[in-house]
């Protein structure tokens, strides 16, 4: 098959007739709980570039959710698949251990924060490293209670969905939800700086204000792990103030709390480093466990947590694992999307990307007052969307925008608790033409709104 052009063109209208063929298709054999945020159909990808099944070429500035962040046809994650496949696809590391599964925990050991001995489990799913970062923290503290975040996402598990901020659709009408779970107010600096411009830029201060709602409601005795998003991702992509999560950590340490980072979305070169904890301060931070998923896999299915041997290791034989867990084809395609990372400098590559989005968006929201904040490190950046009167979140605009992106061929997701938020996260192998491209749709398509 020849190589996937690089540049947007459309064949049809979004969505043409064989997407739409699909659409009547689906509706007639996927649950009407699935949803999709474009109605187009994908027949190839890579790049930058979407193909969809009537030869539209769409802009990818998304990455299926920051999972593709090496591309959707990585040549290292290829080979490896492929070699992979052709020798087994599966024994269960539980039954008969491979060296694939100790490969990559030895590569998380090795590239996650923290100079400590470690150790890592492999799982199938951001949700499910969650899931196990919470039982492993709880069998190290003998304690119960679990505090998240205001603006927090976790997953769509039973567990999970308790530690989520936002009700729908992600909790709503699913519970009741796993009992003893607890929540503290994030550090929101524009929404913050609305009503205390201080409280918008001192992360201490912030820090004080959450640490106290968890003294108070739950008590330090109490707290068995302290589940936090180093940016937040489905929230907003909020990036908290200086100084926030490092004081977080501290209080943790005094008070024999676990802290857990949430790098699912943030893990793997995406910010511009090659986990977000490693921009707070010279030296980064150190969290005790931090949850991966999505970039590990280079387009599968893998999550896994990783963290302090001592407590890593609290946990009783047999109660880690799953039948999936670490799967020998995802195992490879990490190792090979991994390589890609380190081999092709693609944490130096999300800092051109966050320089170039930053610039054409800077210049954006000077012309537009609707743009309330642009925000995010990396190749993670979000653009927030106000009535410029008052700042309140305005919705209705970011939908309006958002669909009219996908009708001009450029993929935009949309995020928010307010459901206000543009988010931008490009696979760090996009062309800088391609993105200019696309940063332009973008501004001419809101120009028309």
């Amino acid at each position: 098959m020849p190589p996937l052009p690089q540049s947007r063109h459309l064949a049809t209208q979004i969505p043409g007739p064989g997407s739409v063929r699909l659409a009547q298709r689906r509706a007639a054999a996927v649950a009407r709980g699935v949803s999709s945020t474009l109605p187009v159909y994908a027949a190839r990808a890579g790049g930058g570039i979407v193909e969809d099944i009537d030869g539209n070429r769409l802009i990818d500035l998304g990455s299926g959710i920051a999972v593709t962040t090496v591309g959707s046809t990585a040549p290292r994650v290829v080979d490896a698949v492929r070699q992979q496949v052709s020798e087994f696809t599966h024994t269960c590391f539980m039954v008969t251990p491979y060296e694939g599964y100790v490969a990559v925990a030895e590569a998380l050991n090795r590239i996650t924060p923290g100079d400590f001995e470690k150790r890592s489990v492999l799982l199938n799913s951001g949700a499910e490293a969650l899931e196990n970062a919470v039982k492993i923290a709880r069998s190290y503290t003998r304690k119960s209670a679990v505090a998240a975040f205001d603006h927090s996402y976790h997953g769509r598990t039973n567990l999970t969905m308790a530690l989520t901020a936002k009700s729908m659709p992600y909790k709503s009408g699913f519970g009741p939800f796993a009992p003893d779970i607890y929540r503290a107010p994030a550090s929101y600096p524009y929404r913050d700086g609305l009503i205390d411009k201080e409280l918008s830029s001192d992360g201490q201060r912030a820090a004080d204000r959450a640490i106290g709602i968890l003294e108070s409601q739950v008590g330090a005795r109490n707290l068995a792990a302290l589940v936090i998003e180093p940016i937040q991702g489905e929230g907003g992509f909020i990036v908290p103030a200086p100084g926030f999560l490092p004081a977080l950590l501290a209080w943790c340490r005094d008070n024999d709390v676990v802290f857990i980072a949430d790098e699912v979305q943030t893990g793997f070169a995406r910010t511009g480093a090659m986990f977000a904890c490693d921009h707070e301060g010279a030296a980064g931070m150190a969290p005790d466990l931090i949850c991966t998923a999505k970039g590990i896999g280079g387009g599968l299915p893998l999550g896994a947590v990783t963290g302090r041997a001592d407590i890593m290791d609290s946990v009783h034989v047999s109660g880690l694992g799953g039948t999936f867990g670490g799967n020998p084809v995802a195992c490879a395609a990490a190792l090979g999307a991994l390589a890609a990372v380190e081999e092709d400098d693609l944490v130096g590559r999300a800092r051109q990307i966050e320089r170039l989005i930053f610039e054409r968006l800077g210049r954006l929201q000077a012309d537009d007052d609707r743009i309330g904040d642009v925000r995010g490190r990396g190749a993670m950046i979000a653009v927030e969307l106000v009535h410029p009167e008052t700042a309140e979140p305005d919705p209705a605009l970011t939908k309006a925008l958002a669909a009219a992106c996908h009708r001009a061929g450029v993929i935009v997701l949309t995020c928010g608790t307010f459901g206000n938020v543009v988010r931008l996260l490009p696979p760090l192998t996009i062309s800088d033409e391609l993105l200019t491209e696309g940063l332009e749709v973008l501004a001419d398509e809101l120009g028309k709104l």
